[in-house]
């Protein structure tokens, strides 16, 4: 008897550590929809649910009041003002770029070529650009400029391009 409990028990072990390899196969996340039995749980309501009741991916880690994120810059196009774009790797700098150039709505919007990078973003009755980033004047100040690069060469890149006159007073950085 005592040689029969003991396979019992080795066959208990070996089934339930075969049950973890196959949960862990079917299930590698933290969260298992098998494991989910409504009649046993109460829900929880997940605090990152979208509206439309899909599970979201971002998990937001800052914070902005209604304030920061409604706030008003006051940007002359048709002045003297440039918008700098800083471009962080992995943070969506590419889109955001590309939607510069390419969906913004404005008086003269930039006008971008099939098959070409680069679009030519000039302000209204001018031939002077408003915006500096890889989409409308390239890669100017290198590959992925840090913020220190971007302040010491803007303005040379700026007076090469035109009169040292007309350099803009005053630049929004933006990234």
């Amino acid at each position: 008897m005592d040689e029969k409990s003991n396979k019992l028990l080795l066959a208990l072990v070996m089934f339930f550590l075969f049950a973890v390899i196959v949960l862990q196969y079917v299930c590698p996340g933290t969260e298992c929809q098998l494991l989910r039995l409504k009649a046993f749980s109460s829900p929880v309501p997940d605090p990152y649910r979208s509206e439309d009741e899909s599970s979201s991916r971002f998990v937001p880690r800052y914070n902005f009041s209604r304030g920061d994120l409604l706030r008003k810059v006051d940007f002359d196009i048709k002045g003297d003002d440039l918008i700098v774009f800083l471009h962080i790797q992995k943070t969506g700098g590419t889109t955001f770029g590309r939607h510069l150039v390419r969906n913004i709505q404005l008086e003269q919007p930039c006008e971008c070529r099939v098959g070409q990078k680069k679009c030519t973003c000039h302000r209204p009755g001018k031939r002077e650009t408003w915006l500096f980033s890889r989409f409308s004047t390239g890669w100017s100040c290198g590959l992925h400029a840090d913020w220190t690069e971007l302040t010491s060469c803007v303005p040379a890149v700026v007076d090469g391009k035109r009169d040292a006159r007309l350099r803009p007073s005053r630049c929004v950085f933006c990234g």
